[in-house]
């Protein structure tokens, strides 16, 4: 049997993930077909799995701003999602912007995605060593903290094995490539299946 084998219910059922992000989501400098939903879209639909993954990622956003337009990208879906891949923080963390501020958009964002009863997994950040112990200490907090407030599904870190590896980053040395979306894409996976078999 397949390792990835799932029961032809549940492969067949039409299911709609909202990756919802920033730029490490939107595929900043790839192609459509190599960003993050567009590949991870492709490795469910390799499983059998009738998954369609909306790329709501927008580069640049920190999550000040994706708690702006949370209620616009929900409103403009043709269906509710059935489960969300809540990728934010990682430019708060770069512009080091305060880690209460981050924590409490999150939080805002995770509570809109609890009252309309959709599932999330959470993708953390970890700070750069160079903001200091006590910064990352605190902005390292809100993810897993987070996570078990809201009964939200952690992936620890979105950007696991990705950062120095040899082309798994584009020329700025920040943002993944093609292959580097890949590896996310192999680490996160069986988080979002386990998620979609969780769902009802």
């Amino acid at each position: 049997m397949s390792l990835f084998a799932v029961p032809v219910s549940a492969a067949t059922q039409p299911r709609t993930i909202l990756a919802f992000g920033d730029s490490l989501t939107a595929g900043y400098q790839l192609r459509p077909a190599e960003s993050f939903p567009a590949q991870l879209e492709a490795a469910l639909r390799k499983q059998g799995r009738a998954v369609t993954v909306h790329n709501a990622g927008v580069s640049g956003d920190t999550t000040t701003q994706g708690r702006a337009r949370l209620n616009w990208v929900l409103t403009g879906m043709k269906a509710k999602p059935d489960l969300v891949i809540l990728e934010l923080g990682a430019n708060d963390m770069l512009r080091g912007q305060s880690p209460t501020v981050a924590r409490a958009n999150l939080d805002a964002m995770l509570t809109e995605f609890g009252k309309r009863g959709i599932p999330v997994v959470l993708a953390g950040m970890l700070a750069s060593p160079n903001l200091g112990a006590g910064y990352g200490r605190e902005f390292n907090a809100i993810f897993p903290d987070l996570a078990k407030q809201h009964k939200a599904v952690l992936y620890p870190f979105f950007m696991n094995g990705v950062l120095g590896g040899r082309g798994l980053q584009i020329g700025d040395g920040v943002h993944p490539s093609a292959a580097g979306v890949a590896v996310i894409v192999r680490g996160i996976l069986p988080t979002v299946t386990a998620a979609l078999d969780r769902l009802k």
